[in-house]
């Protein structure tokens, strides 16, 4: 499994908390990339609910990551 940036945010608006069978439909009802399918399939999953994408990638960059400021825009 394999996430980048590009295949994250396909999952941006999904219907957070969700399950993984939850996202997996939502990735094939948006017409997500494959891959974003494949890496949810390899999600180990014990029935637990994801509150958001950090869950899943926890390398997911956050608004603190960006170098601007959007107050002055």
């Amino acid at each position: 499994m394999y996430w980048t940036l590009e295949l994250a945010v396909k999952l941006e608006d999904a219907p957070w908390p969700a399950t993984k069978e939850e996202l997996i439909d939502y990735a094939n009802r948006s017409g997500a990339p494959l891959e974003v399918i494949e890496n949810l399939q390899e999600i180990e999953d014990e029935g637990d609910v994801y509150e958001s994408i950090e869950e899943i990638w926890p390398d997911y960059p956050s608004k603190e990551d960006f170098l601007w400021d959007e107050d002055e825009y």
